[in-house]
């Protein structure tokens, strides 16, 4: 079979940063990666990467006071950013976290007086 003129298929990977258009698309984006979290960080910190990639790397080391290269670094695989670098982050690209319980809470059970508490009251 003769392939000579067949084009070869190019790919490029893909990159979320390249579909983060708006404020809304970032903050879902986060948003969705705090919710899908193994506990580990490495998809909120993945997340934290696309976005100020989207946004500018440059401008994002200027707005939190890091460096360029302390930015990539703590965002990387291999990085592991403090919380305090996660917050100047979080605040430099305008956005805010929140904390909601992830289950509906337990009914409060009554607990019986003990004596010792009987007799202060």
């Amino acid at each position: 079979m003769d392939y000579s003129g067949l084009m070869a298929e190019k790919f490029t990977r893909w990159d979320a940063a390249d579909d983060l258009k708006s404020e809304e698309d970032m903050a879902l984006y986060l948003d969705a990666c705090l919710e899908e979290d193994s506990g580990d960080g490495r998809m909120i910190r993945a997340a934290l990467s696309d976005i100020a990639r989207a946004r500018g790397m440059s401008q994002l080391a200027r707005d939190t006071g890091l460096t360029r290269e302390g930015l990539y670094r703590a965002l990387s695989v291999k990085g592991n950013p403090e919380l305090t670098t996660v917050l100047k982050i979080i605040k430099a690209l305008g956005m805010k976290l929140h904390a909601a319980p992830s289950a509906a809470p337990k009914p409060r059970v009554a607990r019986k007086k003990t004596s010792a508490a009987r007799a202060v009251a």
